[in-house]
């Protein structure tokens, strides 16, 4: 007759799923139990709720314990509950449903401080009490890491999911903190696509305010895809106050009017130049350019953000200037900025949809390439054409 000591000298050879861990060495065996008749009772405490983890260690504790002779086992496997489909989307596909707001931070063009306007805004909102986190889904260019103070450290996984930084009060997680520093990733659309879904789903992301999405520069692949994963509550625009500037923005403004997406504001970055002696303001790029645009997309300016060396010194070091100098120029703008932005949030707020820019064509099948665009009917692609789309089923309509 099998002891619990030879039960659990079994168990010891279970590898987590996904890990090189045993169930033992995790802690996940809480109970075992032997009954008189040969029959015994294991009690397991997991960390997914996936489905087939709880399979896959089901077979594989029957089959060691089978080599010892305990075939009668009842094994009670206590795992979270799978997150249920909340209020945050009125219809559509939301695989990300514990968060209530997703707020996609968008640029027509790279190098408009993207990434320091979502770190500070993101703060800003937490100062101002949201539970906040931050996903950098910008993944040519992941520089959320090292404006948080993260660079360098090391990601732990829980079950057969990522658990995020916590930094300020805030949840985080980049592209930049799963793949090794300085590598370059030339990716196709389908595996952006891929990442995109996987670090929403894939994350163990808490109930969430508000999570702000750092997104590539441009109107691809990677905007579509999280507009069709989960109600993005509002898109805010980047941009500098030079014209060159604009014209990009009208793009990204263009393109959350074509997904659906409620445009929350603009940022115009680099407006203005605050001297860190006098403390005098130039306008060196241009400032207030932005009036117009925002006009005629019916939105407003949520702030005009100078040059200030402070802004430049705590992305560079990990140390955002809405936290550690508060009483800065920059700092305030920002703070005003994020409570025009939290308005616009909290009267938005469990009205974002999706069903209407969801894919129409087969698995695996490209919406837009040319078998996308011959496989849609004449009649799709006209109804599309007429309402804007490219006329291939994507949904960009």
């Amino acid at each position: 007759m099998a002891t619990i000591a030879d039960i659990k000298e079994e168990l010891s050879k279970v590898i987590y799923p996904g890990f090189q861990k045993s169930i033992v060495d995790f802690g996940f065996v809480k109970d075992i139990q032997v009954d008189a008749d040969d029959a015994c009772t294991i009690l397991l405490d997991i960390t997914s709720s996936a489905e087939d983890v709880a399979s896959k260690l089901e077979e594989d504790i029957s089959k060691v314990l089978g080599s010892i002779g305990v075939t009668n086992v009842n094994l009670k496997i206590s795992k979270p509950e799978a997150p249920k489909q909340q209020s945050n989307s009125v219809s559509g596909s939301n695989i990300a449903p514990q968060i209530k707001n997703f707020v996609m931070v968008s640029s027509g063009k790279g190098g408009v401080g993207k990434s320091t306007t979502t770190v500070n805004l993101a703060i800003a909102a937490a100062m101002q009490g949201k539970k906040v986190g931050i996903l950098d889904a910008d993944i040519y260019g992941p520089n959320i890491p090292r404006m948080m103070g993260l660079n360098g450290l090391e990601v732990e996984v829980v079950g057969n999911k990522a658990k995020p930084f916590n930094a300020f009060g805030i949840s985080v997680m980049s592209m930049g903190s799963l793949m090794e520093e300085g590598q370059s990733l030339i990716w196709r659309g389908a595996m952006i696509m891929k990442a995109i879904q996987q670090l929403l789903r894939d994350i163990l992301w808490e109930d969430l305010d508000i999570l702000f999405i750092d997104m590539p520069p441009g109107t691809g692949d990677a905007q579509l895809t999280l507009a069709q994963s989960v109600p993005v509550t509002c898109g805010i625009n980047v941009t500098t106050p030079q014209h060159v500037a604009l014209d990009d923005s009208r793009r990204s403004l263009d393109m959350f009017q074509k997904l659906h997406i409620p445009i929350g504001g603009i940022i115009e970055n680099m407006s203005g130049f605050i001297c860190p002696e006098c403390n005098a303001e130039s306008d060196i790029f241009g400032q207030g350019t932005c009036e117009d645009l925002a006009d005629q997309y019916n939105t407003e300016v949520l702030g005009l953000l100078p040059i200030e060396p402070a802004i430049r010194e705590g992305g560079d070091g990990g140390k955002p200037v809405v936290y550690f100098q508060p009483e800065s120029e920059s700092a305030k703008r920002y703070m005003k900025a994020a409570e025009k932005l939290i308005s616009f949030v909290d009267e938005h707020a469990g009205k974002a949809e999706n069903a209407s820019i969801q894919p129409t064509t087969g698995p695996g099948e490209s919406a837009c390439s040319t078998s996308g665009a011959a496989a849609a009917s004449k009649s799709e692609q006209k109804q599309e054409s007429s309402s804007g789309g490219c006329g291939t089923g994507c949904g960009c309509h």
